[in-house]
């Protein structure tokens, strides 16, 4: 069995969960970490080499393939030096933070024939999948609306034994905590109904004291399909979130509607009543022993599969780079409909 060979850049939560992905891979193989403070400990876990110097690891003719998970606006660079280095590239999202950027990794991958993705891994998440399947089908009808619950008690996440610099959150060069969240709705929502973001309205505010970025967005959005769609994000919250409401949709269909929690219960109303379809098995992202076990880790697991088969030409779920793309576009989009309080209407669709 011929393995794709791995390098990581960033050593944080993703580093570490990507390497614990890569470990459990039968076809892959970890090779080499470079970037942060924690890269030398996590390469003796894991047993390969640590590279003081980034561009020394994308050199490095052992390595196939590079996921990146340092900061959001580093992610350009690093991706575009992976690629001139003929390494395919999985990046966490964001793709990045501008459309340009975005638009300048994808034309880089299709200049040198190399494989670009994007960490969308609630695809493969069970309820997510379930439900892409359902709406596909045909089981709700047409999609005409969507409510987007996204609060997060960020207290949970610090005090859950990850440690490292959060420091990265409140950056202004990684523009806002709605590029960190409201990414994986977008591409679930175009992922679902094969529609696209046309026209977005928002308001944007940092609600919390001394954050010089935004962390709370109420947003609307438009698709091609016709949907409409609220998306409510926030990392403000003054306490643990609301139940069940962390990552929660809400959709109504022409004949049926569908309550999706990605971390619960996916249940699906129609002529015949509410019932339970699905169940996703508690992930335990929260806290640093629960977050490496076998439920958080199957998404990633299967997300490298599918980017592994995607090198391989073999067609599957990976989020490409136009995804990426476009879960920037519409998170940009809001935080501009916010700044210049007008609707946007995204430039590809006018």
């Amino acid at each position: 069995m011929k393995k794709i060979r791995f390098g990581i850049i960033g050593s944080g939560y993703m580093g570490s969960t990507h390497a614990e992905a890569v470990r459990r891979l039968p076809n892959a193989e970890l090779v080499a970490v470079a970037g942060g403070s924690r890269a030398p400990a996590l390469a003796e876990r894991y047993k390969m080499a640590f590279e003081a110097d980034k561009e020394a690891l994308l050199r490095r003719s052992d390595i196939d393939a590079i996921v990146v998970t340092t900061p959001h606006h580093l992610h350009v660079e690093e991706t575009l030096s992976a690629l001139a280095n003929g390494k395919h590239v999985l990046v966490e999202k964001p793709l990045a933070t501008k459309v340009e950027d975005c638009d300048r990794m994808i034309a880089a991958a299709a200049q040198k024939k190399l494989t670009l993705a994007v960490g969308y891994q609630q695809r493969f998440r069970v309820n997510n999948a379930r439900a892409c399947a359902l709406i596909r089908e045909g089981a709700i009808g047409r999609v005409s609306a969507v409510q987007i619950s996204m609060p997060m008690y960020a207290g949970a996440i610090k005090a859950g034994g990850f440690g490292g610099n959060w420091a990265w959150w409140n950056d202004p060069a990684s523009v806002a905590h709605l590029l960190n969240s409201a990414p994986h709705a977008v591409d679930l929502l175009r992922w679902f109904t094969g529609g696209n973001v046309v026209t977005v309205s928002a308001f944007a505010r940092t609600l919390l004291p001394d954050v010089p970025v935004e962390d709370t967005t109420m947003g609307l959005l438009e698709f091609s399909t016709g949907a409409i769609c609220s998306i409510f994000s926030s990392r403000a919250l003054p306490t643990p979130s609301f139940p069940g409401e962390d990552f929660r949709f809400r959709i109504t269909g022409t004949t049926g509607l569908i309550d999706l929690d990605p971390y619960g219960e996916l249940r699906l109303a129609d002529e015949k009543g509410w019932r339970v379809i699905s169940k996703q098995p508690t992930v335990g992202h929260e806290g640093a022993n629960s977050a490496y076990g076998d439920v958080r880790m199957q998404a990633y697991c299967d997300q490298l599969s599918a980017f592994i088969g995607a090198i391989e030409g073999r067609p599957g779920e990976a989020g490409t780079g136009a995804d990426g793309r476009a879960g920037v576009q519409a998170c940009v989009a809001m935080l501009e409909s916010s700044a210049k309080k007008q609707w946007i209407f995204l430039p590809q669709n006018k």
